[in-house]
């Protein structure tokens, strides 16, 4: 009898520390996210992924704390800011644009990296393959320089007397500027379109080539997709308003642009946040192949249009995503 009492209590006492363990509260996880611009402009993703991974489970502060930087596309705040979420050491890591992974990249080489709005990973060295990309990055993104001939078929629809396109980019940070580029130039003659590369890395430059561009009849201004020309889309906007040519870019109508044709960038930072939520519960970037995107919009600002005098065909208007009036 006292045997068994015996036993019962050293049991009991065995299972003491595992109830305690039991009870112990979940392991606070860390996220960094590296955004490229100014948190004016990159608030909406940011938005789009907390509220993605909340609805996973995942609340800040409560069982992840998430920790964003913003570059304001200056190279020394990309280097400093990941060089600070990597010293905070991170569950995983967050990056949007080519210059916040590559930033990323040189600081660490295990730490999970998801990346968004990045074209060409395999070309650039940073994953094996899409399917199985073998190290530390996996993401969301696309490959699709022929869709820069329908931004040119969309403009000439739009604006039937453009016959010159001037090529807004700046090549710091437009790592795709040449597959864009060839794809346009490609793209103009079956168009009836002449085409004119124009860099530019600053305001001046970017409306010294929109003066330029306006001195002959017959022009327009496509904006390459990246964080510059979206940055500085009020000024490219202005600019191209002020000497009345047609522009297409990438998100530019919210911002009063004539339109638009992209994949939504929203939707992939939202979509972002399920990698991120597969890697905090123990799956590896390595084993997650990088997604391309496979939702686009088509967006027109009607009151750009009527203010260059232009008339969008209602076949235009009927395919439209969204329509600003």
């Amino acid at each position: 009898m006292k045997r068994r009492k015996l036993i019962v209590l050293l049991g009991g006492a065995a299972l003491w520390p595992l109830a305690g363990y039991a009870q112990q509260p979940e392991r606070m996880r860390r996220v960094g996210v590296l955004m490229p611009g100014p948190e004016n402009d990159w608030r909406t993703y940011a938005t789009a992924f907390a509220d993605a991974i909340g609805r996973l489970g995942w609340s800040d502060g409560r069982n992840v704390l998430i920790e964003y930087r913003y570059s304001a596309n200056d190279p020394r705040l990309f280097k400093s800011y990941s060089e600070e979420l990597v010293g905070l050491a991170p569950d995983a890591l967050l990056a949007t644009t080519p210059p916040a992974l590559i930033a990323l990249r040189e600081k660490t080489h295990t730490i999970p990296i998801v990346f968004v709005l990045v074209v060409d990973p395999v070309g650039m060295g940073l994953v094996q393959s899409l399917a199985h990309p073998g190290g530390n990055i996996t993401g969301f993104g696309a490959l699709d320089p022929p869709m820069m001939g329908k931004w040119l078929q969309l403009l000439k629809e739009v604006a039937p007397n453009v016959m010159r396109v001037a090529v807004i980019f700046n090549p710091d940070t437009q790592p795709y500027a040449a597959f864009f580029n060839s794809a346009i130039e490609a793209a103009a003659p079956s168009m009836a379109m002449a085409v004119t590369l124009a860099p530019a890395r600053d305001d001046t430059a970017i409306r010294e080539v929109i003066a330029a561009q306006a001195r002959e009849p017959g022009g327009g201004l496509v904006c390459l997709p990246d964080s510059f020309t979206f940055t500085h889309r009020d000024v490219i906007i202005a600019a191209a308003a002020l000497h009345g040519l047609p522009l297409i870019g990438t998100d530019f109508p919210r911002a009063g642009g004539l339109m638009s044709y992209w994949y939504d960038a929203v939707e992939l930072h939202a979509e972002a946040a399920s990698y991120i939520d597969r890697i905090l519960k123990g799956a590896s970037p390595a084993d997650l192949p990088v997604q391309q995107a496979t939702k686009y919009s088509l967006i027109i600002n009607l009151k750009a249009a009527k203010a260059l005098g232009l008339t969008v065909p209602p076949s235009m208007l009927d395919l439209a995503d969204e329509v600003i009036e």
